[in-house]
């Protein structure tokens, strides 16, 4: 047995035990637990790109869409680190070929949500439904941002996806060896070569099990026709204003039985929760809040009932780790975690103006990184709700070294003296010229919240000092990340959060071939591609550690991120919520919940 697959075996028999130890038992009747008075309301800070997977991977279109679809695995709510147990599958899946082979038995019995598109036919879930949701990501005419997850790892897929791009079609009947269907409720994949990450991968919301009728039916309107197996339905949706799900009738629900961590709020939640058929919320109500103030307010003012505190309240709100007395009497719930997230500034390497490999050009990207205050940040923006991010992977994540400090220090001094050198001349009115004698102007592509325009400033006190003046872009969230995926945006701040708890998951943000897929600065150096392949076939210990670590040095010799913080947050929960704990991986805690009717 290969080193791989008995590392594989070993984390199956982990979740297998763990699977028995939360005592997950299915109840076909457990929907009609589900009341309709039991509203949850609760807020996005930006928001959805619709509920397509195949065409997003926005972090709010995949939070409501974990609630709808479902993937084969999942992971414990209760369990730290996260564990895997099945979701759709009966058990883990049986791992062969040194770690190249999966097999998955589906559990029976299990439907969609009736829609027009299955005409008027009640639509059991299959192991062809997952099949066809894999192939879904590589058919190049869906541009799909999460084709990584899958692309060079299933025997045959990448083959049918080359053909797709001569003819124009994508072949969806056509036999792929890797994703084999021997019987309705099996699903067997090969992969080319052993995946330490793969079981991972299958519990990723990309992954879930799509209809072929309804997206067939929908088109391009699919995002807005979400139909799944979850415990939950799309019952009312005004983009970037409101989305409203209610339970699935036809969900076969379980009943709440984690085990407790032995902690405190575990020991809480399972007194609270224990025993009772789920989901139990009959609705959830989500507004589209950007401003933090406005969203501060609606909490207050009792219009939702769980939220993350805003940064710009974390003064008035807490006292050092703990809530102020006057916030804790009134039986508000404080749950504080630190996010498995790394916040950063991303240059597009094919920009005209900072992006380039050659000196000059990683010179002056690093210089406007080396003028940006991350101290400043944390204090005046974040209210100290963060810690300084070193490195490419966050705390919590496999692959991380506390050890790691970045090579890039917040140093204007030594960022002129590298403009300087590198022909970056001052004018008589103190702002730079490209070493062609053009004018030097950056452009900066924000959102309209005054949290964005706070950053603006903290950005232009910095890029003052140096002497490069900066042009501000301002739109939404949604058409800022779509611009992004095509590598449109100059420089842009954005966020990663854990799809799955290890290195690989952040590490592949700046693999060449991923550009415009997560990777959207189109950063592209061999020496850096080269690690990450050797990287991916390196198995867990200290040597995949190591590249790493070489890999975040060689992102920052090029200077592709100006690396920030890792949020610290306070979640705060209305005391008639039962049920909450933050996922670090799981976006959707809305079947665990439960709200006392008040």
């Amino acid at each position: 047995m290969s080193s791989l697959e008995a590392g594989l075996r070993l984390l199956q028999q982990s979740c297998r035990a763990l699977a028995w130890g939360v005592l997950l038992v299915w109840a076909s009747a457990a929907a009609r637990a589900a009341d309709p008075n039991k509203v949850l309301h609760v807020a996005f800070e930006a928001a959805d790109d619709g509920f397509d997977l195949a065409h997003t991977f926005n972090l709010y279109s995949g939070w409501v869409s974990e609630a709808i679809f479902e993937t084969l695995l999942t992971y414990d709510y209760l369990a730290r680190p996260a564990k895997l147990m099945p979701l759709t599958a009966e058990a883990m899946p049986e791992i062969a070929d040194g770690g190249k082979t999966f097999t998955f038995r589906i559990r029976k019995g299990i439907y969609f949500t009736p829609d027009p598109a299955f005409k008027g036919q009640r639509r059991e879930l299959t192991a062809q439904d997952y099949a066809y949701s894999i192939k879904r990501l590589l058919d190049p005419a869906n541009r799909a941002p999460s084709a990584g997850m899958v692309e060079g790892k299933i025997v045959g897929l990448d083959a049918l996806a080359s053909q797709a791009k001569k003819s124009g079609k994508f072949d969806y009947d056509a036999p792929v060896a890797g994703l084999a269907t021997p019987d309705r409720y099996t699903l067997r994949v090969r992969l080319n070569r052993p995946d330490y990450n793969f079981l991972y991968v299958t519990a990723y919301h990309s992954l879930a099990a799509a209809a072929r009728e309804v997206v067939e039916a929908y088109g391009q309107q699919g995002g807005a026709h979400p139909v799944g197996t979850g415990p939950y339905l799309l019952k009312e949706y005004v983009p970037r204003s409101k989305i409203v799900l209610e339970a699935n009738p036809d969900y076969r629900g379980f009943v709440w039985n984690f085990a407790s961590s032995g902690d405190a709020w575990d020991e809480q939640l399972a007194r609270d929760m224990r025993g009772k058929k789920m989901p139990q919320l009959g609705r959830i109500d989500i507004r589209i809040i950007e401003e933090e103030q406005s969203r501060w307010l609606a909490f207050q003012g009792g219009q939702l009932d769980l939220d993350k505190l805003p940064q710009v309240a974390a003064p008035l709100v807490m006292d050092g780790n703990r809530l102020k007395p006057e916030f804790a009497s009134q039986g508000i719930g404080l749950y504080r975690v630190s996010e498995p997230e790394v916040t950063y500034t991303l240059f597009n390497l094919r920009d005209p103006v900072v992006g380039g490999y050659t000196p000059e050009k990683i010179a002056l990207r690093r210089a406007i990184a080396m003028a940006y205050n991350v101290k400043e940040e944390i204090a005046l923006i974040r209210k100290n709700q963060a810690v300084k991010a070193e490195m490419i992977v966050p705390a919590g994540v496999v692959g991380h070294d506390a050890g790691y400090r970045s090579s890039i220090p917040y140093d204007p001094d030594l960022a002129n003296r590298l403009l300087d050198h590198y022909g970056y001349k001052r004018g008589a009115d103190g702002y730079r010229s490209l070493p062609d004698g053009r004018p030097l102007v950056v452009e900066l592509a924000q959102e309209q919240t005054s949290v964005s325009r706070q950053y603006g400033e903290l950005w232009k006190r910095g890029l003052d000092q140096i002497g490069i003046r900066f042009d501000i872009k301002v739109s939404n969230f949604a058409d800022n990340l779509k611009a992004a995926m095509e590598c449109k945006l100059a420089i842009w701040g954005s966020a990663w959060y854990a799809d799955f708890p290890e290195a690989e998951n952040f590490l592949q943000l700046l693999y060449g071939p991923n550009a415009g897929r997560g990777n959207n600065g189109c950063y592209r150096s061999a020496a850096y591609d080269a690690l990450y392949r050797q990287f991916v076939a390196t198995p867990p210990g200290p040597e995949r550690n190591r590249l790493v670590v070489e890999m975040s040095r060689q992102q920052e010799a090029d200077t592709a991120w100006s690396l920030h913080s890792t949020r610290l947050r306070n979640w705060l929960v209305r005391p008639w919520v039962k049920g909450f704990k933050k996922h670090p991986i799981l976006l959707s805690d809305w079947q665990y919940l439960d709200v006392e009717k008040h």
